[in-house]
Parts: C-alpha cells; sequence; structure tokens
C-alpha cells in the first residue's frame, strides 16, 4: 500500500514493515527542502503496528547529497535559495534548519527500527540520511563521505552524533574534515555498516533483517532500543537500575501484573 508520493520520496507499507524510497533517480536521489518536508511527512503517516522503517533510494547511487541547486541565486521554484536565508535574521535561520532537521530525527524513534539499505553514493546529506537510521546495511560498491566542509559548511542534519557514536572523535573528525570516501570494507571495519553484501543481495539481505527484527515480541525491542539507546549518557549504575526497570516492566506485562 502507497501512502506517500511526492517531491522524490515514496512511503509503501507491508504489514509492520514501512519502506520509504528516495525516488529521484535523475539526479541520483539529490536532496532539496522539498524532500525534506516529504521524508518528515512519511514520518507522521506511518500507521501505528509499523516495526520496522526501511529507507532505500532507487537507482545507482542512494543519494548524492544536497541538490547543488540550493546554492544558485534562484534556488528552487517557490523555494528561498540557501544565499536568501543567510540573509535572514540568526532566529529565521535556526528555525529553517531545525526544520530540515525534522527529516532526519523520526528514525530513531524507540517504537521501531530503521534500516538503511545504502549503494553507490552516499554524500553529505546523503551519508547523514543514512546516519539517521538505526542500522546500515550496505552495498559493496557503498562511498560514504561528508563533503560539507569542501563547500565552507559543516554538517547539520543531526549526522554528528551518530557518527561520533559509530566510529568515535577522532575517526569522526577525519571524516569530516578530510570530506573523504569511506569504502565498503573500511565501513564495516569502523562500525559505519552492519553488513555488506554484494549490490544484488541487498534488497534480500535487508528483508532477511527485517525479518529477524520482528520475530521477538515487538515490546521487547522496544525497551531493549531504549536502554542501548539511552547508555552512552548514563553511567554504569544508572544504567543497571535502567535494566532493572525495563525488566520489571517486561515481567508484570508478561504475567499480566499491573505497576
Amino acid at each position: 500500500m502507497t501512502l506517500l508520493d511526492k517531491d522524490g520520496v515514496r512511503l509503501t507499507v507491508d504489514g509492520a514493515i514501512a519502506t520509504v524510497t528516495l525516488a529521484n533517480e535523475a539526479k541520483r536521489n539529490a536532496q532539496s527542502p522539498a524532500m525534506w518536508r516529504a521524508l518528515a511527512e512519511a514520518g507522521s503517516l506511518l500507521p501505528g503496528n509499523i516495526r520496522i522503517a526501511v529507507l532505500r533510494g532507487e537507482g545507482r547511487s542512494f543519494s548524492a547529497g544536497l541538490d547543488r541547486q540550493a546554492f544558485t541565486p534562484e534556488g528552487f521554484d517557490g523555494e528561498p535559495s540557501f544565499l536568501d536565508l543567510a540573509r535572514g535574521s540568526d532566529g529565521e535561520l535556526d528555525a529553517t534548519i531545525a526544520e530540515y532537521q525534522e527529516a532526519f530525527t523520526w528514525w530513531r524513534r524507540n517504537d521501531l527500527v530503521s534500516i538503511a539499505a545504502v549503494q553507490g553514493h552516499a554524500i553529505g546529506a546523503g551519508f547523514q540520511l543514512a546516519l539517521a537510521c538505526d542500522l546500515r546495511v550496505v552495498a559493496q560498491d557503498v562511498q560514504f563521505a561528508m563533503r560539507e566542509t569542501s563547500l565552507g559548511l559543516v554538517p547539520d542534519l543531526t549526522g554528528t552524533h551518530p557518527l561520533v557514536g559509530l566510529v568515535g572523535y577522532a575517526r569522526a573528525l577525519e571524516i569530516c574534515a578530510t570530506g573523504r570516501f569511506v569504502h565498503a570494507e573500511e565501513a564495516e571495519r569502523i562500525g559505519l555498516a552492519n553488513l555488506v553484501v554484494p549490490g544484488d543481495e541487498l534488497d534480500a539481505a535487508v528483508a532477511d533483517l527485517a525479518a529477524a527484527l520482528t520475530a521477538p515480541p515487538r515490546d521487547a525491542v522496544i525497551e531493549t532500543k531504549a536502554l542501548l539507546a539511552g547508555a552512552a549518557g548514563r553511567t554504569y549504575e544508572e544504567q543497571r537500575i535502567a535494566e532493572r526497570a525495563a525488566q520489571a516492566r517486561r515481567l508484570r506485562d508478561l504475567a499480566g501484573v499491573g505497576e
């Protein structure tokens, strides 16, 4: 069932699995403010039974990053150009960037697990969109790169936090400051990729992972994800307390005992 198909974004639902497809193959799924609004809308349209959200890109590239038309004086039809945005007040600019970020934030919701299926180029905003997901399954031809610094910018679409969490501060700084490519073997070795497969096996590998993730009871996965997501911000003792509280909720639920 298709719930959304506009501005280069298509949302389909099959049972407990939602698939969001970047569908602007002619531009290698380059991103624009309209696409970001559509991605945010896709998150708001997910039915309550969804357990897995798969993010994929049509064609040879996952996403080549920001459409460079954003930096031209004319920008996109019906949109202020980035040059126009730069002339606005600090508050206006902050609010606009915050709106853009909404396309990237919902993928980490505790009530679902998100999987990015990444092939070919995942550059800049494309890299950050892959980082927005919980898990990444990548094709052998994948090329990650954070190219914002080469444009005199910084990564601002929520990618810096997960990148540091995955590879550490020093590696994240080196990747972002140099803008170099990270290929499949390195991506798997440093923790950017959960799994690397031949390109023609990407969809099947993601389907297998989605099936494995939906096998356990939903509430157990939700509680486990919340525990792991919060672990970095807790002390060892705080995490022990969080584990006990989560387990108590699960035991009461399984026993049918109210709190």
